[in-house]
């Protein structure tokens, strides 16, 4: 009991008041000062030296310099909790300039920054390449009635819809201007779309590399495809040149999952071999087609 007594007495009590009050005027203090330095650093960030000012724009060939330019100032307009500046060259939103630019336009492979200056922003881009072009589904239309010896004869229609750029990893980035004859390398074939409809969307992701191996494979012994088409029963089929609305070349069937270099192991092996060394040499123009689904069993026809 006096202990308690002596722990209350009003000299102790006064003397942890005094304590108290000193230390929340410490607080205040320090509070007081970090706002102090918070407004300062926040109008501070507002001057014209830190903040950028102009947007420079290079690598790009398809795209206008404006309209990079302009995409990027809109996205850096404003403010951040409405003080700090969105063009301040510290904390300029980086990440979204390039998500938005990679959204848009689906040709640019690679976008890099760097500050010039404090007040000038430079956006190097990198753009696709077109290497090939898909064009559609269906090489025709699934309602037509083919012939079992050929898929597409004279007689058949082609599909005439719209073509795709695509890069040389199958990456579909960008419509193509109507071809005629064998410009681009063509695929059909079903894939996976977004909102954005095919842009965006790659073909064969997974095993793109084995068939542009296989094309080359086809290449070195000396044929010349022209088109990929892969149908929904697990088939595909390449197409030789000449390939044309009014001539069609022979092609080549063989399952999608088969090994690309067995392929054109076993196709190399029967081109060398009579009779059919001789035809394809003499009578391609009146080749049909060579079935290679049944692995080492080859099967070909003429008309």
């Amino acid at each position: 009991m006096k202990n308690r007594h002596i722990l209350n007495s009003p000299r102790l009590l006064a003397i942890r008041k005094k304590k108290n009050k000193k230390l929340k005027n410490m607080i205040l203090i320090y509070l007081v000062f970090l706002l102090a330095v918070l407004f300062g650093l926040v109008f501070y960030s507002r001057s014209e030296k830190l903040n950028i000012q102009n947007v420079e724009i290079s690598g790009n060939k398809t795209i206008e310099n404006k309209i990079i330019e302009e995409t990027a100032k809109n996205i850096m307009a404003g403010y951040y909790f409405g003080f700090v500046p969105k063009t301040n060259f510290l904390f300029y939103p980086k990440k979204e300039i390039r998500n938005d630019l990679a959204y848009k336009f689906k040709i640019l492979k690679d976008i890099s920054f760097n500050l010039k200056n404090l007040q000038t922003l430079e956006i190097t881009l990198a753009e696709r390449e077109a290497k090939y072009t898909w064009c559609g589904n269906y090489l025709i239309s699934p309602e037509d009635k083919l012939p079992d010896e050929n898929p597409l004869s004279e007689s058949a229609k082609l599909q005439d819809g719209e073509c795709y750029f695509m890069d040389e990893k199958g990456y579909i980035f960008d419509k193509a201007p109507y071809f005629s004859g064998e410009v681009y390398f063509r695929f059909y074939g079903a894939i996976n779309t977004g909102e954005a409809g095919p842009l965006g969307s790659y073909f064969f992701q997974s095993n793109f590399d084995k068939l542009i191996s296989l094309k080359e494979a086809l290449e070195k012994i000396g044929i010349n495809p022209v088109i990929y088409y892969f149908k929904d029963n697990g088939e595909a089929r390449i197409f030789l040149s000449p390939f044309s609305a009014r001539q069609i070349g022979p092609e080549i069937i063989f399952k999608i999952d088969s090994d690309p270099d067995k392929i054109a192991e076993n196709l190399q092996a029967v081109l060398a071999t009579e009779p059919l060394q001789s035809d394809f040499k003499n009578k391609y123009s009146s080749l049909l087609y060579i079935d290679l689904r049944l692995g080492n069993k080859v099967y070909y026809k003429f008309r």
